[in-house]
């Protein structure tokens, strides 16, 4: 048997295939990690996957950081009670 880890289960372990391409990867070769728990069969898979997360996390970030300057715009022309400013706002736990 040429995998790592054998187990009754429907999916395989994330040491069986490459994370990116999907590629087997056996006992005899090398294993190049990414946060824990991705599995990728070379540097240059690991370092395609390493730009995808680091792109969503900047589009991720403009994208709350726009729609939460467009929510406090609009929450201040009508967020008043009775002469005193109610604070709305959204608390974003990542």
């Amino acid at each position: 048997m040429d995998s790592y880890w054998y187990y009754e289960s429907d999916e395989p372990h994330f040491l069986e295939s490459c994370s990116l391409c999907r590629k087997t990867l056996s006992l005899n070769s090398d294993i190049f990690m990414y946060r824990g728990d991705m599995a990728f069969c070379s540097q240059e898979c690991r370092q395609e996957q390493i730009e995808s997360d680091e792109l969503k996390a900047k589009t991720w970030k403009k994208t709350s950081l726009s729609s939460r300057s467009s929510l406090r715009k609009s929450s201040d022309s009508k967020d008043s009670v009775a002469g005193k400013t109610v604070r709305t706002e959204t608390l974003v736990v990542a």
